[in-house]
């Protein structure tokens, strides 16, 4: 028997999950589906059991090794922001807890297929583990260098970045096709860009969407 409860009781429950769901709205998300996915993850399996409690109060929590499960609404609204239409292959830059993962394997057909990329070993094994538990089938994973892509499965239709790096990395500008949409935050500690890069054929469109404060995205992997 699985360790996780995807339905949850009190302060985890669907009812829970809904009430956060109302403040996303209220708060600016206006995509359904990016709605009706947060609704639908249990994102009380992705923290530990200690803050499960907390799972849906509209905050990042820590998950170990100095990461973070980001606030619901930036999730919602970095999601959002990709999917300004479908999206069939993207590519997640820092798979952390999998939350971000899950959310986006719920979106399908907008979303047809995941590569989630985590340069944390002991994090990519959990998080295969919750996203098994919800039968997401449609999601893979590798531990590897978030600043070097999945360059054998390039190019790609969207790439969702959930760290921080100072400036964006070539390769991942290089691995988005013609017409795919890269959202990612920019910048050092402190306050930074949620930025969105749409590759045309002439070049890179960017554009400012929120100012954010994610982990820096770092290079190499343990």
């Amino acid at each position: 028997m699985s360790r996780y409860d995807l339905n949850g009781i009190g302060m985890t429950s669907q009812r829970t999950r809904d009430r956060l769901v109302k403040r996303l709205a209220e708060n600016g998300i206006d995509h359904d589906e990016v709605l009706t996915a947060v609704a639908t993850v249990p994102r009380h399996i992705f923290i530990d059991e200690a803050l499960a409690h907390r799972a849906y109060e509209d905050i990042a929590l820590p998950i170990g090794h100095g990461q973070t499960i980001s606030q619901p609404f930036i999730v919602a609204l970095m999601t959002q922001s990709l999917l300004n239409r479908p999206r069939p292959r993207v590519l997640e830059v820092g798979t952390g807890s999998g939350y971000q993962s899950a959310v986006l394997a719920c979106l399908a057909p907008l979303v047809q297929k995941i590569y989630t990329l985590e340069r944390i070993d002991s994090l990519i094994e959990r998080a295969q583990e919750r996203l098994r538990v919800m039968k997401c089938s449609n999601v893979r994973f590798k531990h590897a260098d978030g600043y070097q892509g999945w360059l054998e499965e390039s190019p790609f239709d969207g790439i969702l970045v959930t760290a921080a790096p100072r400036h964006v990395p070539q390769a991942l500008l290089d691995q988005l096709a013609v017409g795919g949409r890269m959202v990612l935050p920019i910048g050092g500690e402190g306050a930074q860009e949620l930025k969105v890069y749409d590759r045309t054929p002439d070049g890179f469109e960017v554009q400012t969407v929120d100012y954010v404060r994610f982990v820096p995205l770092l290079k190499g992997v343990r």
